[in-house]
């Protein structure tokens, strides 16, 4: 499937229809690697993994989906000049040069915003303290999974109002889902 947008920032860059056909293909995707079948369709692609703020579960999710789909190389602050005064935009060139994708966990929102504006490969944000999408289409993924449908369900959210929130407003107001 084709999406108009280079970068997945917040969620804002994604049409409905985008949107749920991400998620309809992750789940074909998902169905063909539990019956084995293995194609790996980012075969020879590498996703450049930059983990400014660490996790568990978004680096091995990262990381296995890669390792069935492509390739992943995984950056921590401490393995990139970044951390010793290489500029953002130089990064994001550099990346450029070398892989892919980027995918970052970062602090700051405006540092994806910067690596998006001078990387010429898409920029995924793996989580900023604005936005998560990558949640979020997770979520809307198991949720497409158990309840066969997303428009029209009724989503509680119970919680601060952060990062995860707001790409939840975004992903309920791109499914059809009420929030």
């Amino acid at each position: 499937m084709k999406i108009k947008t280079k970068d997945l920032l917040t969620l804002s860059e994604l049409t409905p229809k985008e949107f749920l056909g991400l998620i309809d293909n992750s789940i074909k995707i998902k169905k063909e690697l539990k019956k084995g079948s293995n194609k790996p369709i980012l075969k020879n692609k590498t996703l450049a993994m930059i983990f400014q703020k660490p996790s568990t579960r978004t680096r091995v999710s990262f990381e296995t989906g890669m390792y069935q789909l492509g390739h992943a190389i995984n950056l921590s602050s401490n393995d990139m000049q970044l951390s010793r005064g290489e500029s953002v935009e130089d990064t994001a060139k550099t990346l450029s040069r070398y892989t892919d994708c980027i995918m970052a966990r970062v602090y700051d929102h405006s540092l994806l915003e910067k690596l998006s504006e001078h990387a010429s490969i898409p920029v995924i944000n793996g989580l900023s303290d604005s936005f998560h999408p990558c949640q979020i289409l997770a979520d809307f993924m198991t949720i497409k999974e158990k309840k066969k449908t997303l428009k029209g369900l009724k989503i509680a959210w119970i919680g601060d109002g952060n990062n995860v929130c707001n790409s939840m407003i975004y992903g309920a107001a791109l499914s059809g889902a009420k929030m």
